[in-house]
């Protein structure tokens, strides 16, 4: 599994960024998916997970009711779509790959991790 996170940036308080999730070895489509994110001093904090059809999917308090994820197996993409973006939200978002289909929030239920995108948002 090679995963590449892109789609970070530089945005204001208020606007919104899709995070995509590339598995160019086409093999997660039977894993679930998961997003965490680290912000600088901070330990790693999950942010959302997708099980493996995209019918379960479950989020961190701190983004619920903000920020979706999604997957599209048929392009083995997952995406994050995070709107009404925080300051806080300020972290290296990466996306990483289930040992099994479920969604989990335990990172160490993940075999294999991308590399991350930086999100910045500006006050």
């Amino acid at each position: 599994v090679q995963l590449q996170a892109s789609g970070g940036g530089l945005v204001q308080a208020g606007d919104s960024l899709r995070l995509s999730c590339a598995d160019s070895r086409r093999t997660f489509s039977n894993n679930g998916v998961g997003w965490f994110r680290q912000a600088p001093g901070l330990e790693r904090e999950f942010v959302a997970a997708i099980d493996w059809k995209g019918g379960s999917s479950f989020y961190a308090d701190s983004v619920k009711g903000r920020f979706t994820i999604s997957r599209d197996r048929a392009k083995n993409m997952v995406y994050l779509q995070m709107n009404s973006l925080k300051p806080e939200d300020t972290a290296v978002y990466q996306c990483a790959v289930q040992r099994g289909s479920a969604a989990s929030s335990d990172r160490t239920t993940y075999r294999y991790w991308g590399q991350g995108t930086q999100v910045t948002v500006s006050s």
